[in-house]
């Protein structure tokens, strides 16, 4: 880890080590527990505890019920705080857009424009859960309110037991000693590679000196394949495929020189509304997940050019009804790689969706020999602009989504890697990021530049999404949305990405 970065470790991380403290609670059992609340939407009513909770209702979507309330911000500022709530929901109707539904939300305003994270809760009824999200306040934060009940949607909904708290929240896990690192070398850099092999694409990433490569067991076209997955038979069938296509990708980067870290990009059972991997709610596709761990492992048990298994890509857990958590799950696919391949290494993403933020809620799995992993796409609003028909023209630096994006903003992003990294000792790889090549005025080099730089300054391994796959995430295609066309000289992030790898050691000869 270098100085830069050590500094960083060391001022940043404070936060995430001290003793959470609760900066607001309300449990609603006082008489007067809404004096101070704006709105009239709602009433307090008896709990199953004896005490009493706020009900919701609305019956007109179009108007939607809510109370607010405003919240001290200078002691939100700049924090890691966790909000947490206990919710129970009776006939909530489906929401237009997927930030409508049931409220528990911050409103976060800043000089640049507003923010609001929320609780991620389902639709529909269920009973009581307690659900809780933990966040990075921007330390620009001039005004701060909590936002209780229903937007855009119909039904009953009753909150209780809300609560702010400033302050790593998870707990437990261990500091290793020593950070384990999946490989010998100083440093992996490179890029995702895959679903369709093609040898020329190996070939030329040896040429350009990338050392590693994330294989993707991808199914596609994946908005489909969310679905196909459903029927584990087919499921098998394209499984059998993709490893037909793994066993010459992982036989090519032997032959040229190229680690491979080989990624379970598409889950048993697939994903269901929100992007929630169905093999947390259903046991057969939990069950399907471990088996095909041990399948993968059986197959390539003493191939060395694979430094590591992603066990799988993006997870996704339901905000109620889980049957098993990832943490669990991942621990026991681990546990069974192992007992066919002993010493082989694993690489865990956080979920949701693999996200830097969620190193804030993860306990280290008990396990040796494991690597941890996010993928940087923040801001989404820039890095994805244009696709699924969102807005263009988004520029870096400059405003995004009511903040303000610059290097030190992107280094605030990752802070949750940082901290986590620092208070256990594990070693990072960020296994995607990227920024969607017709940003204007050359901002997606520019961006990628400063990313890069960042975790260059943390010593993480890192791989660019993606070589060859889409046009729109090419480094290989100009600025021009309208031109499927490669460039016919090297781009400014080609370049780029050919710099870094110029100063890749070579992994050794398996």
């Amino acid at each position: 880890m270098t100085r830069a970065c050590a500094l960083l470790v060391a001022c940043l991380a404070l936060a995430a080590c001290s003793r959470p403290a609760a900066v607001f609670r309300a449990d609603f059992d006082r008489r007067h527990a809404l004096a101070s609340w704006q709105g009239d939407a709602g009433r307090l009513v008896a709990d199953p505890t004896g005490g009493r909770c706020l009900l919701v209702e609305s019956r007109d979507p179009a108007t939607g019920a809510a109370r607010r309330l405003e919240l001290p911000a200078a002691r939100l500022a700049g924090k890691l705080v966790t909000l947490s709530a206990r919710v129970k929901a009776q006939g909530v109707g489906q929401r237009p857009k997927p930030w409508n539904g049931i409220k528990v939300m911050l409103v976060l305003e800043t000089e640049h424009g507003k923010l609001h994270p929320q609780l991620p809760l389902e639709v529909g009824s269920f009973d009581w859960a307690q659900v809780r999200r933990t966040l990075r306040v921007p330390s620009s934060v001039r005004k701060a309110t909590l936002v209780l009940g229903l937007e855009r949607v119909s039904g009953k909904v009753c909150f209780d037991d809300v609560a702010i708290r400033v302050g790593r929240l998870a707990t437990g896990g261990r500091r290793r000693k020593t950070m384990f690192r999946a490989h010998t070398l100083s440093r992996l850099r490179g890029v995702m590679l895959g679903p369709r092999f093609d040898e020329k694409n190996v070939r030329d990433l040896a040429e350009w000196g990338a050392n590693h490569v994330r294989w993707q067991l991808n199914w596609t076209p994946m908005k489909k394949a969310e679905e196909w997955a459903a029927d584990l038979d087919r499921y098998d069938e394209w499984l059998a495929g993709a490893l037909a296509d793994a066993d010459k990708a992982i036989d090519a980067c032997e032959k040229h020189g190229i680690l491979v870290l080989l990624d379970l990009h598409t889950p048993p059972g697939g994903r269901a509304e929100g992007g929630v991997c169905r093999m947390f709610g259903e046991p057969r596709y939990s069950e399907k997940f471990l088996a095909v761990w041990e399948q993968i492992a059986r197959r390539y048990k003493g191939r060395d050019i694979i430094y590591a298994y992603d066990l799988i890509n993006e997870p996704v857990e339901p905000s109620t009804g889980a049957r098993v958590a990832w943490r669990d799950l991942a621990t026991e696919a681990t546990r069974r790689i192992r007992a066919i391949d002993p010493a082989k290494p694993v690489v865990f993403e956080p979920g949701p969706w693999g996200g830097c933020a969620g190193f804030d809620q993860l306990v280290p799995l008990d396990l040796d020999r494991v690597v941890y992993s996010f993928h940087m796409y923040q801001p989404h609003a820039f890095t994805h602009q244009g696709v699924h028909g969102s807005k263009v023209g988004v520029r870096y630096p400059g405003v995004v989504g009511g903040e303000m994006w610059d290097k030190e903003r992107l280094r605030e992003a990752m802070r949750p890697a940082v901290d986590f990294q620092r208070e256990f000792n594990v070693h990072m790889i960020v296994g995607e990021f990227s920024a969607i090549r017709w940003a204007p005025d050359h901002s997606a080099f520019r961006y990628l530049r400063d990313v890069v730089d960042v975790f260059e300054e943390c010593g993480w391994d890192w791989c660019y999404h993606a070589f060859r796959e889409w046009s729109g995430w090419s480094v290989e295609h100009t600025t021009d949305a309208k031109d499927p066309r490669p460039s016919p000289t090297p781009t400014d992030r080609e370049k780029l990405l050919r710099r870094w790898f110029a100063r890749n050691e070579r992994p050794p000869t398996p």
